[in-house]
Parts: C-alpha cells; structure tokens; sequence
C-alpha cells in the first residue's frame, strides 16, 4: 500500500510540474480535465479532495528530517520519522508473537503425546545396555588413566606440563568426535536400523581402536607420526562413544514402566561407573605388578588389550535383546509416511535436521545442555583429573595411593547412583532431586579441594566421599530425564538424548582436564612458597569455582528453561491426589 501511495504522489507532483510548465489549472485525479474556474483563486477549503488526500496519506520518498528545510513536505509531515519506526516496531511485534504462539502450538502436541505404555520392565534389554555401558565406558577411560604414560611415549620432547596437557588435548579430540557420533547412531537408532542394531554397531566400532591403541609404536619408534595416530584412533573410539550410551538409556528405559524409569536408568550410569571402576581396578594391578619404568615403556598396552576378552562375552547378551516395542510401532506410522512422501515426491529429511527445524525443539535442547553442564564437568572432575591433580599436579600422595582412593569412591559412587535413582522415582518431578543435587555440588566441589589441604589421607578420602554423594543424586536420575525429554516422538528420541548428552560432554566434559589444568597453573603463580594462608586456599580452590559457575548455569536450566514432559504429566497429578 505504501508503494501504491508513493507512486501516486510522484504522478500527481509530475501532472503539478506539467501544469505550472504549460500554465493549465490543477487537474482531477482521473485525468487531465481542464476546470472552468481557471481565472478564480482558490482557497484552501475548495482545494481538489483528492489530492489533499494523497498529499497526507503519502509517505516521503526518503527520510529526512522534519526541520529539514530542502523537504517540501516537512511541515506538512511533522511525524514521519515517527510513523516508520512504529510500522517497523510493529512488523517486528507481530513476527515475535507468530514465533511465540508457534512455540505454544508446538508445546501444547509435545505435551498432549500419548504415554509410553509398552514398559515391560524387560531384562535382556537392561542387560544389554550394563554390558555395553561396562565395555564402552572401561576402553574410553582406560586412555584417562594411563595419561602420564602415554604422555611419556608418544610427546617425550615436551616438558612434564607440556606432555600432559598434550595427553589430555588426545583426550579432548575423542570427545569432539562425539556429537557427530550422536548424529550418525541417533540416524541408525531413529530412522534406519533400530536401537539394537545402534548399539551392535557401537560396540564394534570402539573395539578395533582400542586393540590398535594397545599396539600402535611410540614416538621414538616412528616419529610425529605416531602422536597423529593416537589422535586417529582416539576420535574413533568418541564417535562410537557418541552413540552407545543414548542407546542404552533409550533402549533400557523405553522398555521399563513409568514409575521405575528412575532406578533403570540409574543401573545404565552404574554400569558406565563400572566401566570406570574396571578400568582403574586393571590400570591399578598393572602397575602394581610390573616396574615403574616397565610401566612407562610397555606395560601401559595391557589394559587396552583386556578387552578383547570382553568383546565375545558382550556381543552374545545384546544379540538377546528385543527391539524396543515404542520404536518398532513408531515404524508401522513410518510405512505410511514413507508412501505419502513418495505421492508428494518429498524426500525424508535426517532426524537432527528435523530436530532443529523447531524452535522449541531447539529450545528444549539448548535447555538440556545447559542442565547436564554441572553433571558432566563433576563427574570428569572427579573421577579422572582429582587422582592426577593429588599425585602428579600437588604431589601430596604417590600415584598408586591416588589410584587406589579413585577406585574406593568409585566403588562407593555405584552404591550413591542407585540410590538417586531410586530417589528420583519417588518424587512428584523428576526435576526435584537434581534441583536439590546441583545446589549440593556448587558448594561441594570447593569443599573437596578445601579438604586436601588437611594433609590427612582419610581427609582426601572424605573430601571425594562427599562431592560424590550429591553427584550421584543428579546423576542417578538424569538418564529417565533425558529420555521422557524426548519420549514423544519415537523417531527423534534417540537423536535427542544423544545430541544433548554428547554436546554437553564435549563442551563441558572433555574440556574439563585441560581447564582445571590451566587453571590449576595460573593459579600458581599467584602462591608463594611455604605460605599457608586464606588467600592460599583460596587460588587452590579456583578448578571448584569453574564447577560451582557450571552448577549456577544448570539450576538456571532447570528452573526458568525447561519444562519436562514428567513433571506436568505425572507430577502435577500427584501433587493434586495428595
């Protein structure tokens, strides 16, 4: 309408300048009709209507000022800047609201999805997910705990902080592999093969790197080659790590009732501790038994080579698993979803594509990452830089006594998860227990470092103790929160939960070693020597601030970002019943 106006206004000012030019009288808005009343000067009530309507309806042709004296119509027009920035604020008004209400359309079909009731509570596929979690978790962590030797073999040149910052750099290149593992097993789980099948093929994809690991030659043996190897390798062991423990969750807790999510989800992260608590029982006795210096040049093969003895045993179990009953009636709708899109000549898009076409799904998302934050960082915390930073780092116990109080909280830390897990299925929310638990942790982890200077070994003992305690009650839970997230669409849930758990892990997990490290030298710059002090204390606490700003960012999540499909469904009912 604007354009139209605005042409008018030029053709009406070109017929003025014709007129003034030949000396004619004004004309009529439907074409050039002399007036009889040519002689007679108007006045300004018995001006053409016509065209004092186009002169106010009219905007300029250019924005200029209305004090501006080479605009002709600024007198006329005192408004004009005026009347564009409220058509601008408008247009701009109108498409937030249209976001908005699509977001509502968007939440009230999230919302309003039929539950999941094919749960069976079925054994086999919670055993498949244990066995996978316990294998793919032990051959991940084993590289972690064996950093200082492989520091030594494959980046001798290096200083002693160099080598292990360029081991934890290694360590970090897994873990960027791991969202684009997430896009391609959350593909294979949703749209191609299965949950079972996912899985299978995780398993296998993590068990050549870890046997070629175990035997790749050092850096004295073939150069900068073999460093370039190790990262190769590495990144092939995180892409199947991307994939298999999404695939455990989602296959175990798809399969399980509603009002026992909580606790099989919680055996899932207890097997992956298990992973853990293998790998470090195995690296432990390996030192144990042979030199340090054998450690250092050939020992530290062995625990890679371990699991090529789990490899048959967990190949048979999950051969025994159903499919997930949820997905596979999911794949009847995509039969018919198949043949229409053929009709309409329309190609399948991939599921992470159709995730983020959503700006809800993206919110949803974004708000899941932001939650598993705190968990990722702690656990990485923890349980593989706390040992380094006790017996490489302060040098306050040797490595074997920080090995062996790893495994004994380790240990301990199955007993926590369980017991979260079961926790988390007798509150109304499932977000309460992680409300309770982050809070825990932003006040827990500077607790831990506070105690190690206690220079007391039961001391260091209690201090892990305690941070894994809270830990374990946002973590026993987590997984039957990641899944209902995504449980009302079959055909993303997979994509969902792995998206979010892996980009959450590679930003706040894999990058936690080389952060507290680099944190932990600065801040020595700051201490003097023989000075045991509040301020101190206080630069040897600052890895724990970094966790304690990441708890800050997920409590934000939880409270004012998402809104879990578990707690409107089932809570909301509970509170009401009671």
């Amino acid at each position: 309408q604007q354009q139209q106006q605005q042409q008018q206004h030029q053709q009406h000012q070109q017929q003025q300048q014709q007129q003034q030019q030949t000396g004619m009288p004004p004309s009529s808005s439907t074409g050039l009709i002399p007036n009889d009343n040519t002689n007679q000067q108007q006045s300004p009530l018995t001006a053409p209507p016509v065209a004092a309507s186009q002169q106010l309806q009219q905007p300029p042709q250019k924005m200029q000022s209305p004090q501006d004296p080479s605009n002709p119509d600024s007198s006329n027009n005192p408004n004009t800047e005026e009347d564009v920035i409220s058509i601008v604020t408008s247009g701009a008004s109108t498409v937030s609201s249209f976001a908005q209400s699509l977001i509502r359309q968007e939440e009230e079909t999230f919302y309003s999805a039929e539950e999941n009731k094919h749960g069976d509570d079925n054994l086999w596929g919670l055993l498949s997910g244990v066995a996978g979690n316990i294998y793919e978790w032990y051959d991940f962590a084993v590289y972690g705990l064996l950093s200082t030797e492989i520091g030594h073999c494959f980046f001798p040149q290096s200083s002693k902080e160099l080598q292990l910052i360029n081991s934890f750099g290694v360590f970090l290149a897994a873990f960027l592999m791991r969202p684009i593992g997430a896009i391609m097993f959350g593909e294979i789980g949703d749209r191609i093969f299965g949950r079972k099948n996912a899985l299978i093929m995780s398993i296998v994809l993590i068990t050549v790197p870890s046997v070629l690991m175990g035997l790749l030659p050092t850096y004295n043996m073939i150069g900068p080659t073999a460093p370039i190897c190790l990262v190769i390798l590495r990144m092939m062991q995180g892409l199947s790590v991307g994939g298999q423990l999404a695939g455990s969750y989602v296959i175990s807790i798809e399969q399980s009732t509603s009002s026992n999510r909580g606790f099989r989800g919680s055996i899932c992260d207890a097997s992956s501790v298990g992973g853990f608590v293998l790998a470090s029982a195995v690296t432990n006795l390996t030192r144990q038994c042979v030199s340090e210096e054998a450690m250092d040049a050939w020992a530290w093969r062995i625990p890679f080579w371990v699991s090529l003895l789990l490899a048959p045993i967990l190949y048979q179990i999950v051969k025994r698993t159903e499919e997930s009953k949820f997905w596979a009636e999911r794949t009847e709708q995509k039969e018919t979803e198949k043949i229409i899109r053929e009709v309409e000549h329309k190609e399948q898009t991939p599921a992470v594509l159709d995730l983020l076409a959503s700006p809800f799904r993206r919110r949803q998302l974004m708000g899941a990452i932001g939650v598993l934050s705190c968990k990722a960082g702690s656990f990485y915390m923890l349980f593989l830089w706390t040992p380094i930073y006790m017996a490489e780092l302060r040098g306050i116990v040797k490595e074997t006594e920080a090995d062996f109080i790893n495994l004994i909280v380790v240990s301990a830390y199955i007993v926590f998860l369980l017991i979260g897990g079961k926790l988390s299925d007798s509150f109304p929310h499932r977000s309460d227990l992680l409300k309770i638990g982050v809070t825990c942790i932003i006040f827990a982890c500077p607790t831990m470092f506070g105690m190690f200077e206690s220079e007391s070994k039961f001391g260091y003992l209690l201090a892990q103790l305690q941070y894994a305690f809270v830990l374990a009650l946002v973590h026993g839970g987590i997984a039957s929160w990641e899944v209902e997230l995504w449980m009302a669409d079959p055909s993303l849930s997979f994509t969902g939960v792995a998206m979010g758990h892996n980009v959450a892990a590679t930003i706040f997990g894999g990058t936690m070693p080389l952060v507290a490290t680099s944190l932990y030298y600065w801040s020595e710059s700051f201490i003097e020597e023989d000075e045991d002090d509040l301020r101190t204390l206080f630069f040897r606490m600052l890895p724990a601030a970094y966790i304690s700003a990441l708890g800050l960012v997920s409590l934000f999540c939880l409270s004012f970002v998402i809104r879990h499909p578990h707690d409107l469904r089932t809570g909301e009912k509970k509170i009401e019943k009671c």
